[in-house]
């Protein structure tokens, strides 16, 4: 089956719109048009990450220039740098002027200052007679040379404008409309740069600006959180209204989901129930769809691991990893049960029933599985004389499944998921195959790519670990790698064991500054938690533990935090533990 991958760029035309946005921006262009003699204004459409801003902005330009007399022009904030930010918005809407309207203010400005200023004028306007971009540089240059010219910068943009929107040769004034997307992706400095040049400089008859962000991300408790009550208030002033996005409804964002994997060559493998659980899944966010069927296409034609299974057993996991992104780690985790996450879970879902509904009589077949269930753990079966003891036995079972069980067990999707995985027989080879090519957590980003939790030095560096002395026990410990190759390359000096023993003879001979391990070892479940039980109450290590591992339960969470040790699930965890383990150490 061939795959293509599905493009991020925003709508520009009706023919792309997937979503009917195309009625919203038809009415939000018939505004602005009619808004023309109320200008200036700013209007916000206002959605979070992915949500279609920038598509409906696009559509949004599309129907305004079917309309005389209006110009549009658009700057992308996040292209701009804190104080660039203002010349380069102030430069973009310049730059759509006609030319003898800016030879007109440029000579109007420079007849304001010394004769100078007038000859350099006049050197400028002989020497540019083709394109605009010339006079814009030594018009911006003229306006803002020292804080005098700034103050003057306001009336010579009114004029300019005023100059220009008045001269169309029909009835009505002209209108040039001013994009600014992804303003919420920008740095505080760049957002207020940005507000200054609209409020400010650029807020005069003729002027509109739609402005995409998420307002949420401009607020008070967002990116602008540290402005004094004075910007506060100058922020409050730069919208006039807001649009917000709406989320789309069910029905649209299952039509979405069916055009996209249509066009990708996956809508076959989906097929309605699962083209249903993307829907839901992805918060109906149009963005984060296309991105999952996008995965499904590489994975399917890139990881060989997929070619010996077929594409319904494919095509499950592979949701699994992208829509349930904490279930699908546990599943590749080969330690703390006798079976793989799926099977354990279902095993677990049959014992929450029984367990959870004492004075019925359980379904056919589900007794058996139940006990069987709470023997792995090595809990006593149900006494069906004793309903009240079973409430209280499914909570110990809880205690040693995976955190997230009781909560996936409610979401009747998921559950529909494993079903459909587990009835195919190929699953435990599929499983199993997984298992052994996964490194031992998800791998994490290149070093150069920001770790979320970690800090950096000072000047935008990576933490460095000079001295620290790491004892890392595992059974396998290629597994790892990636991990303590990182650790050494940060300063640390990384020692391996894979057992007890060897791992006493490192704690002997070397000051260890920070203790990882995993937990399972072998066919022992609780290897790493005996072994660091052993070593506190001994005294021969009482420094930072960390267990590295994707399998967490309550009851190893609260064995660990007895021992004052800690679960790092993921790299970016365990680096921030490694970089609090070096500051006590004091290496």
């Amino acid at each position: 089956m061939e795959f293509s991958l599905l493009n991020d760029e925003p709508v520009t035309g009706p023919g792309d719109d997937l979503l009917g946005t195309g009625r919203a921006a038809r009415e939000l262009a018939k505004l602005l048009h009619d808004s023309r003699a109320a200008t200036p204004l700013t209007l916000a459409v206002d959605a979070g990450w992915g949500m279609g801003k920038s598509s409906l902005m696009r559509l949004v330009d599309a129907e305004l220039l079917t309309r005389e007399g209006v110009h549009t022009v658009w700057y992308n904030a996040w292209t701009s740098t804190g104080a660039d930010a203002l010349e380069g918005l102030i430069k973009s809407v310049l730059m759509r002027f006609d030319r003898r309207f800016l030879r007109r203010a440029l000579r109007h400005v420079s007849e304001r200052g010394a004769f100078y200023g007038a000859v350099r004028a006049a050197l400028t306007l002989g020497a540019a007679p083709f394109g605009v971009a010339p006079l814009v540089d030594r018009l911006w240059r003229d306006l803002s040379v020292d804080a005098a010219s700034r103050n003057a910068m306001r009336d010579a943009l009114l004029r300019l404008t005023q100059e220009w929107a008045e001269s169309a040769p029909y009835d009505t004034r002209r209108l040039l409309v001013v994009f600014i997307d992804d303003l919420d992706r920008c740095s505080e400095e760049t957002v207020l740069a940005v507000c200054e040049a609209v409020k400010v400089y650029l807020d005069v008859p003729g002027l509109a600006f739609v402005i995409g962000c998420d307002r949420s991300a401009l607020g008070p408790s967002g990116l602008l959180r540290d402005l004094s009550p004075a910007g506060s208030a100058f922020m409050e002033k730069i919208f006039q209204t807001s649009y917000r996005v709406p989320v789309p409804a069910t029905a649209e964002v299952r039509a979405y989901v069916d055009r996209c994997a249509e066009r990708s060559g996956i809508r076959e493998l989906l097929g309605d129930h699962l083209a249903e659980l993307v829907a839901l899944r992805s918060a109906r966010n149009p963005r984060r769809i296309k991105r999952l069927i996008n995965g499904f296409g590489l994975e399917c034609a890139l990881n060989p691991v997929w070619e010996s299974f077929s594409a319904e057993a494919v095509i499950r996991v592979l949701l699994l990893q992208q829509l349930y992104p904490d279930f699908y780690r546990v599943l590749l985790a080969r330690d703390g049960a006798d079976v793989h996450a799926a099977r354990e879970f279902l095993r677990y879902r049959a014992a929450r029933r029984v367990l959870s509904q004492p004075f019925a009589r359980p379904a056919e077949g589900t007794w058996p599985v139940a006990v069987g269930c709470l023997l792995a753990y090595d809990l006593l079966a149900p006494e069906p004389d004793r309903p009240d003891d079973w409430g209280p036995l499914l909570a110990r079972l809880e205690e040693h499944l995976p955190t997230g069980f009781p909560e996936l067990a409610l979401d009747a999707n998921f559950v529909r998921l494993i079903e459909e995985l587990m009835a195919l027989t190929e699953v435990d080879d599929l499983v199993g195959q997984l298992q052994r090519g996964a490194p031992r957590l998800a791998p994490e980003p290149a070093d150069g790519a920001p770790e979320p939790g970690s800090s950096a030095v000072p000047g935008g560096g990576r933490p460095s670990y000079a001295g620290m002395q790491v004892l890392w026990i595992d059974d396998h410990p290629e597994r790892n790698t990636q991990f303590t190759e990182r650790l050494e390359a940060r300063g640390a000096r990384v020692w391996t064991a894979t057992d007890r023993t060897r791992a006493e003879q490192v704690l002997d001979a070397t000051r260890i500054g920070l203790l990882v391990s995993d937990v399972q070892r072998g066919a022992d479940r609780e290897a790493g938690l005996s072994d660091l039980r052993r070593w506190r109450e001994s005294g021969r290590y009482t420094g930072p533990a960390v267990f590295f591992t994707s399998r967490t339960t309550p009851n190893r969470e609260a064995r660990a935090e007895a021992l004052g040790a800690r679960f790092a699930t993921s790299g970016a965890l365990l680096f921030r533990y490694a970089e609090e383990a070096h500051e006590i150490s004091g290496s």
